[in-house]
């Protein structure tokens, strides 16, 4: 049976795309022009080219939840199929948005028969903190040094001009993250059905865009329906 999302198609899209066109009149022309340089040496650079993409094997990881505790992807994956979200920290504006619109949708994920959890290089009590700011009811996970985004082919290194950008504006990754300095992982949703195989993958170097959940419910539900 499909069940409709009680978020709207697009919905993300659009306020992901009035977050951006504020943020553009906020930034003195210089951080612009620091940013626009860093995302064309972001593709350059092909960050993201060897993620892991739909057929391939969700490889497992250790993590670690807001509290300090030990997850195991694999032990998750055991009792049925995963929709992961991996953000870039609570700092974002464009993750936090991303992670309200998937609690919109938990119900419906849950009804499924689906987890979702989503994963940053953020140390716990930061996590924590992004968990009570967006009210969120899933697990928020943390890659410590970016092990597993490594793993799954999307972790980077911040170009040195956003390094310093960010530090000018006071936020040190470096303390916010374990153990990962100034890498980050690539915004990326990833789909795995309950033997471990990836059904979705989306994987954009651009921070500014995320895949909308109601493709990643979609997703989910023909998984459940193609094992059925």
């Amino acid at each position: 049976m499909s069940l409709q999302s009680t978020l709207r198609p697009g919905t993300l899209t659009k306020l992901l795309q009035e977050t951006l066109a504020n943020s553009i009149t906020q930034f003195p022309p210089e951080a612009l022009e620091v940013i626009q340089a860093a995302d064309e040496e972001l593709k350059e650079r092909k960050v993201g080219e060897h993620a892991l993409k739909v057929g391939d094997s969700l490889p497992d990881a250790i993590l670690s939840d807001a509290s300090g505790k030990s997850v195991s992807l694999s032990a998750l994956n055991e009792a049925g199929p995963l929709v992961i979200t991996f953000y870039r920290g609570g700092w974002c504006p464009y993750c936090n948005l991303e992670l309200k619109a998937y609690q919109e949708i938990l119900g419906e994920i849950t009804n499924l028969g689906g987890q979702l959890v989503a994963i940053s290089p953020e140390k716990p009590d930061n996590s924590l903190s992004t968990t009570e700011k967006n009210a969120l009811t899933f697990p928020v996970l943390t890659d410590t040094g970016n092990r597993f985004a490594k793993a799954v082919g999307i972790a980077f290194e911040l170009p040195i001009g956003l390094q310093k950008l960010f530090s000018g504006f006071g936020m040190d990754l470096e303390e916010l993250n374990a153990d990962t300095g100034w890498a980050l992982p690539v915004p990326a949703t990833f789909v795995v059905d309950g033997s471990g195989e990836v059904v979705l993958a989306d994987v954009d170097p651009d921070y500014t865009r995320r895949l909308e959940p109601s493709d990643a419910l979609a997703a989910l539900e023909s998984c459940i329906v193609t094992s059925a």
